[in-house]
């Protein structure tokens, strides 16, 4: 049955504001229900952007945003197609993070959100049903909000991260926002100050650990694939203890995909292969050491392992040239605390001399001398003046990438990397960097933002109607993003900036899904990988 009236002004995928016509006003019973100016969406999108350049602080700008997007969705997304910059930072990281923390004090709306609660598992398949109706999910993001950002445990409140992360999937790679669904699985949280906390919309418990929780998620699972038979699902922001688990249980099964350990992995790997395009070094012959070693930082080692073995590196040579620091340390084998991802990257003790000494990220540095250094610790100022000085004095152009975030949280600034090395150092940042000048040149910073590979991952694996998301497939990825800077420019950035999004979000969605039809992954008879990405994409349009 058509929707009208107020049905038609409350449903933000049908809403189109002041923009009705007079005939759909007429046909949808709206008149007399708007004023009678009619606008062009070009016009409310110019009346709502000066609106919201009027709005301070940052989280007042975003929050204006979401009553858009939670009453206009093509308008939304309009206004986002035209300032992609300005808006990235604003709508997702970091500013997403204030957000997240007040969720609960501040919530007004769930935004087509699901949320499923670990004590009411039978209520799965109808949450999913009553959240979609007749629409056909095309991709969920879920998460279980133990490893939000950088900021941690948030319990429901984390909802907002899935919420997110689909506004970027549409304005960067065109994804329907009605075939898009977020999800949050409430399995408690650890976060004392939640539980405390009379305003907290979530579960009043301790995080739920073991078999409880993999049935949880694994009832969710099978619920939302027999439900949405063409689905494509995004985990996101899952604690350290089960992240690699749950993706590990259901990358052969379904088209799954773990933003945090395959999606930090790809731009990492992209930014990497940048730099050494700069450099005109090789991939094989580096040195690598991440510090911080839970799920992104073991996930990018093992993607940067991947891509040594597809260059030519045996296990063990490849192996050999991976130093992953944690909090205790360099990891060595024999300690009891690792994890399974982290196993296969620890020392022999009997590597070092001094190995008892390698407690910290400074004596490991001086020991290993990588020359590759990735920041994923959330451990803020810790790639110091003399850890940066010290790279710098054995290796030309050391790739030093801080990648942790929000901006509080980096390792160290794009600015002082470029400093301390006298302009040598190949960069790369978790979060929005501005230009650096240094002696007469102009250092662009690529970001090493997720939004560049992920949503158009996610477009090549749907536009192909592929089974599942291969290391092939990643790996397309993470290559496709060459050739878009002009290396051979001064202060050349390691990644195309944000500015670009939806051309390389173009080239690696075909990149991706022709490399699915190439591997005959796809469930549908498709031939033309560009007709077929045409053939979903969605513009913000009335």
């Amino acid at each position: 049955m058509t929707k009208k009236s107020y049905e038609v002004l409350n449903d933000p995928f049908l809403n189109k504001g002041t923009a009705f016509t007079k005939e759909e006003r007429k046909e949808l019973e709206l008149t007399g229900l708007l004023p009678p100016q009619i606008q062009t969406i070009e016009e409310q999108a110019e009346q709502v952007y000066a609106q919201y350049k009027s709005k301070e602080p940052l989280i007042n700008k975003r929050r204006f945003l979401m009553e858009i997007f939670d009453t206009n969705r093509t308008l939304f997304y309009y206004l986002f197609s035209k300032h992609v910059v300005e808006f990235m930072p604003i709508v997702y990281d970091p500013v997403i993070a204030e957000n997240i923390e007040n969720y609960s004090e501040l919530f007004v709306n769930p935004q087509n959100a699901v949320y499923l609660s670990i004590d009411s598992p039978e209520m799965i398949e109808e949450s999913l049903k009553n959240a979609t109706k007749d629409r056909e999910i095309r991709l969920i993001v879920a998460t279980d909000a133990e490893g939000i950002l950088g900021i941690g445990d948030w319990g429901t409140n984390g909802v907002d991260i899935s919420v997110g992360k689909l506004m970027v999937y549409t304005a960067a790679a065109g994804i329907d926002p009605k075939s898009v669904l977020p999800v949050v699985l409430d399995v408690g949280t650890n976060r004392e100050t939640l539980l405390e906390d009379k305003l907290y919309l979530g579960n009043r418990h301790k995080r739920i650990y073991g078999d409880k929780y993999y049935e949880f998620v694994d009832k969710f699972v099978q619920t939302a694939e027999k439900l949405f038979p063409r689905l494509y699902l995004h985990f996101e922001d899952f604690g350290r203890s089960n992240a690699a688990n749950v993706l590990h249980k259901y990358w052969k099964t379904y088209p799954v995909f773990n933003d945090d350990i395959q999606g930090t992995g790809i731009i990492t790997l992209a930014g990497i292969l940048g730099a050494l395009k700069i450099s005109g070094e090789k991939l094989t012959d580096q040195k690598y050491m991440c510090f911080g070693a839970g799920t992104a930082g073991a996930g990018i080692a093992d993607r940067i392992y991947q891509e040594m073995l597809q260059q030519g590196l045996s296990e063990d040579e490849a192996r050999k040239r991976f130093y992953l620091v944690d909090k205790q340390g360099l990891l060595f084998d024999d300690m009891d605390d690792l994890t399974p991802e982290q196993k296969p990257f620890a020392r022999k003790r009997d590597e070092f001399s001094n190995a008892n000494e390698l407690t910290n990220l400074e004596a490991a540095v001086k020991a290993v001398k990588p020359t590759i250094l990735v920041g994923t610790s959330t451990q803020p100022n810790t790639f110091t003046e003399t850890i940066v000085k010290e790279m710098a004095s054995y290796t030309a152009r050391p790739i030093i990438f801080p990648l942790s975030n929000p901006t509080k949280l980096a390792e160290a600034t794009a600015e002082n990397l470029i400093k301390w090395t006298d302009g040598k150092a190949l960069v790369a940042t978790g979060i929005p960097a501005d230009p650096v000048e240094y002696n007469g040149v102009t250092y662009e910073i690529g970001q090493a933002n997720n939004a560049l590979i992920y949503p158009a991952l996610g477009l090549g694996a749907i536009a192909s109607t592929a089974k599942l998301v291969t290391n092939e497939m990643i790996s397309k990825a993470a290559h496709s993003l060459g050739g878009i800077v002009d290396t051979t420019k001064p202060g050349a950035a390691t990644l195309p900036p944000v500015s670009k999004l939806t051309e390389f979000s173009q080239r690696v969605a075909e990149a991706v899904g022709q490399c699915a039809l190439d591997q005959k992954l796809n469930r549908e008879d498709i031939t033309d990988i560009k007709a077929a990405i045409e053939k979903i994409k969605w513009t913000p349009k009335y």
